[in-house]
């Protein structure tokens, strides 16, 4: 959490150094719940609708490549997308979902070192060059590192064996809630929320207020209070503990699709 309250500047993307030290951490963290699981486990559903365990570990061993793919564009200047297409990249996740539990294993530990590799190899002007994302967004290289922290962490919860985020680093937490949020308060029907973590009581508000820009009117939720791993995975569109609350003392309404 973060906002005026606390009076800290968060920056996104971070630092590439905290960024590469949060997904390093992410990949160490996803590593070990993946080495505990069960053959079994891969083949039950995750917390991702349609999606097995196999599916979210597939999907992160994809995503692993396309930062690969990018960080060579950064490097190069030779156009490397992240995925040759949607269509692509899902029928690869899909096909990749019905392998072994050994190979999928392999595969996520595989793709995380062929990444760390590109890492090294990146030349320090390299990071100021501009890629694009499978959305078509354009970003610095140095957010690359951060997007590979944020997936990694986030889809460990998603695998649904018993990771929380609670796990992150606290100094993650607040970056997280301030990429997120950012994001949020340009959807259509976002809502004003203030923020409020009960423990710190860290506030932060967000949402363009009863009356958006359009003239639409997205609303007012209050204040809506809870712990910050609650706080994140409602902002997300995750499971989050009773103990959030809005200002009528309710379970909070969802938000519009992050991303």
């Amino acid at each position: 959490m973060n906002g005026g309250h606390a009076g800290r500047a968060v920056t996104v993307p971070p630092p590439t150094a905290d960024a590469l030290a949060w997904a390093g951490d992410g990949q160490a963290h996803l590593r070990g719940l993946m080495t505990r699981m069960g053959d079994e486990a891969f083949r039950a559903p995750s917390a991702l609708p349609g999606w097995s365990r196999a599916h979210v570990l597939t999907h992160l061993a994809r995503n692993a490549d396309a930062m690969v793919n990018l960080l060579t564009w950064a490097r190069t200047g030779t156009e490397t997308p992240a995925y040759a297409d949607r269509a692509t990249r899902d029928a690869d996740i899909e096909a990749g979902a019905g392998r072994s539990p050994e190979e999928i294993r392999a595969d996520v530990v595989a793709s995380s070192d062929r990444l760390a590799d590109a890492v090294r190899a990146m030349p320090e002007k390299a990071w100021s060059a501009t890629v694009r994302t499978p959305r078509g967004v354009e970003m610095p290289a140095t957010a690359v590192p951060w997007s590979r922290a944020r997936e990694v962490w986030i889809h460990a919860v998603d695998l649904d064996v018993g990771a929380s985020f609670k796990d992150l680093p606290i100094p993650m937490r607040e970056v997280l809630v301030a990429d997120v949020v950012a994001v949020l308060e340009r959807k259509p029907g976002c809502p004003h929320v203030r923020l409020e973590e009960i423990r710190t009581g860290e506030t932060l508000e967000f949402g363009p207020g009863p009356a958006g820009p359009d003239g639409a009117e997205p609303g007012d939720l209050g204040t809506v209070r809870g712990k910050a791993h609650d706080i994140i995975a409602w902002l997300l569109g995750r499971p989050f503990d009773k103990g959030l609350r809005d200002a009528a003392g309710k379970l909070p309404a969802p938000l519009p699709v992050w991303l």
